[in-house]
């Protein structure tokens, strides 16, 4: 039976996938306690642990965007589902491998298994980039990145209340096994759905497919998906300063994010003294509006796109106001005396920081759509450097200058990002002989 809006199904099962995926990340975090008593982690060595994770996920974006084009997106997304589930289930025996095989170890065995399942879960966003160049109309492009991008705070979000309701009834290791198969499941239902184009996908209506491939409402520099377009190559990304600063631009986010994600937990039990029982919702605090923010986003960017013309407004314009107030309120949480004020602004800086979440992917279709997979795949490996250096930054700061030095941190890493923004014209490409000098 052919579905209306058939391509809406495909963005609400990749926002359920995100929140899977983000819940399986973020575990870890709420278990933190059960697994430094059990193994003897002191801070630095608890921040490697999370920053494990951050050296597979590189190099899984890079390989994942670069699969997709080639291989197809739901390739990829069977593979990886598939992957980081069994490796989230292997979370529960890291420490104990690492005993056993590496010279007993625990810290070897958790950041074998966590690199490896970061090298899963690295392909996710470049892979849903991908799928939204090939499924959304142009005029709705923004729109179609956040809601993939809604499942990070939703995930977020729901990692506390679903992390500690099953530390609260079962162990910490059987926590990883159930999470892993959610996954599975969510493989099974989408292999069934989804297919590489709508063209291939008998639920989508031919009036349907009319508006995903219509040039109609298209700018002068942007461009619709043309799989037969093999003119661009891998390296002409690195001849766009556009893309070369909107990588550099999204690390702020991410740098930000992830940050949230893998110190929250233990800054509030170290520095207010909250017990596990009250993390399920000081933990959701911080995701809040990022939930509101991240859809609004683009849905913002996408007015201005229509009512102004230029993309350079609609994208970089938004995210460079945005990192401005997102660095405004972490660097004012030092100052905060009361555990109120402090959670207020980092659910108002983490609101902003989610703003412009979408602007970043919306940049690298808007500039080539063709090579969405494999452009989205080059920027996440830039962006992802954050997800090692987060961690284990913040872990030597935390130990040398107290939690302050974190937020300051956080506000340095968003005012970067928005003078990187400042630079990035969506849809500007390199001049045709510049291109056609670098193929010689």
């Amino acid at each position: 039976m052919l579905k209306k809006n058939y391509r809406y199904q495909i963005m609400l099962m990749m926002v359920i996938m995100v929140i899977i995926n983000y819940i399986d990340r973020g575990a870890i975090s709420y278990a933190q306690a059960d697994i430094i008593s059990e193994y003897g982690f002191d801070p630095i060595s608890w921040g490697a642990v999370l920053g494990y994770f951050g050296f597979g996920y590189l190099f899984g974006s890079l390989i994942g965007g670069i699969l997709a084009d080639r291989k197809g997106p739901k390739f990829v997304w069977i593979m990886i589902g598939i992957g980081w589930s069994f490796f989230v289930i292997a979370t529960a025996f890291a420490g104990d491998l690492g005993l056993a095989l590496f010279g007993g170890s625990a810290l070897t065995g958790f950041a074998l298994i966590r690199i490896l399942f970061g090298f899963a879960e690295g392909p996710t966003f470049s892979t849903i980039n991908k799928t939204n160049a090939n499924w959304a109309t142009p005029k709705e492009r923004g729109f179609a990145v956040s809601m993939g991008l809604l499942g990070t705070p939703l995930g977020a979000l729901l990692t506390a209340p679903v992390a500690v309701a099953l530390l609260s009834v079962t162990s910490w290791k059987t926590m990883f096994i159930i999470l892993g198969g959610l996954g599975i499941i969510w493989v099974i239902v989408w292999s069934k759905m989804f297919t590489d184009l709508p063209e291939q996908n008998p639920n989508v209506s031919k009036e349907e497919l009319e508006k995903i491939r219509s040039t109609q409402d298209l700018l002068p520099n942007e461009k619709v998906v043309n799989p037969k377009d093999d003119s661009v190559r891998w390296y002409h990304f690195f001849q766009n300063p556009t893309l070369i600063f909107n990588a550099f631009g999204y690390f702020a986010f991410q740098y930000i994010n992830f940050l949230l994600l893998t110190w929250t937990p233990k800054y509030l039990q170290d520095q207010f003294g909250f017990q596990l029982s009250s993390l399920w919702y000081l933990g959701m605090i911080p995701w809040i509006g990022a939930c509101f923010t991240v859809l609004l986003g683009g849905k913002i960017s996408d007015y201005l796109r229509m009512k102004t013309g230029s993309l350079r407004i609609a994208r970089s314009g938004l995210a460079v106001v945005s990192l401005m107030l997102t660095a405004i309120c972490f660097v004012m949480i030092p100052t905060a005396d009361t555990i109120v004020g402090v959670m207020v602004l980092m659910c108002i800086g983490n609101a902003f920081n989610s703003l412009p979440n979408s602007v970043y992917w919306s940049v690298i279709i808007d500039t080539e759509p063709s090579r969405a997979g494999t452009f989205g795949g080059i920027t996440h490996f830039i962006t992802n450097t954050a997800t090692i250096i987060a961690p284990i930054l913040t872990g030597f700061l935390v130990v040398s200058y107290g939690y302050s030095a974190m937020f300051t941190a956080a506000a340095i890493a968003a005012g970067i990002g928005m003078l990187c923004m400042l630079f990035v014209k969506p849809g500007q490409r390199p001049r045709k002989g510049q291109l056609e000098k670098a193929m010689v």
